[in-house]
């Protein structure tokens, strides 16, 4: 009944938290030499806390990080008296940075496992660029929620998905670590999913004994990494 996979990125294919705050160090770094002001009127901390004011200014772009981050940073520069146009350069060098994500020890296994077996779409509500990540080799593309205008859990992600797979929604499996976001968006779009739940994690985006009666029927899987995944899918 499978005939292709959608995947998760962050926290699927990589831990993002490390990732994240190895990039805003490096912008606070990048700021402290070009926008001193900013850098020493906003920490990190605090340009997260504006960030989160700035997402709740701006719900219609929830499904956008790079704009809010870009808002954020203009933001922050104007109210520490440095120039805005810098915004556009410092997320540059935070955007770099983001993308050195190091996988978990099971992903490229896995990944050249299924992707011998299925067609691999990258589906994902962050904005790592799947080429830069070194893994764009296994995948036939990437659906973004920043691309697509809007974000999972919402079915209008999932569709567009299947849509450049071609694929009816019930020939594809979704796969992530995040409960709401993946598995019951997936599953309420027609999707069979693959719920990641790894042992290692700091944090579990789901309950422990999750009820799949609300969801429509369809395959689920609940596996400890992407090796456990290719061998339930007999690749």
């Amino acid at each position: 009944m499978i005939a292709a996979l959608t995947l998760d990125l962050d926290d699927t294919l990589w831990p993002v938290m490390p990732t994240l705050l190895r990039a805003e160090a490096v912008l606070q770094d990048w700021l402290r030499t070009h926008a001193p002001a900013t850098a020493a009127a906003f920490d990190v901390p605090t340009l997260q806390r504006l960030r989160g004011e700035v997402a709740h200014r701006h719900p219609e772009l929830a499904h956008d990080l790079t704009a809010l981050r870009l808002i954020t940073l203009r933001e922050a520069l104007i109210s520490a008296g440095d120039d805005p146009a810098l915004a556009e350069e410092a997320f540059d060098v935070f955007f770099a940075e983001r993308q050195r994500v190091q996988w978990y020890a099971d992903v490229r296994p896995a990944l050249e496992r299924l992707a011998a077996r299925f067609p691999l779409l990258a589906l994902s509500n962050g904005n790592a660029e799947l080429a830069a990540t070194g893994l764009s080799a296994y995948f036939v593309g990437a659906v973004s929620a920043r691309g697509c205008g809007v974000a999972k859990p919402s079915a209008r992600i999932f569709a567009a998905a299947c849509a450049e797979l071609r694929c009816a929604a019930g020939q594809v499996m979704h796969i992530g670590d995040d409960w709401r976001l993946d598995i019951v968006g997936a599953r309420q779009a027609g999707l069979h999913t693959a719920w990641i739940r790894r042992p290692e994690a700091a944090l579990h985006h789901g309950p422990a004994s999750p009820d799949l009666d609300a969801p429509p029927a369809g395959q689920h899987l609940h596996v400890d990494d992407l090796l456990a995944l290719a061998e339930a899918l007999g690749v």
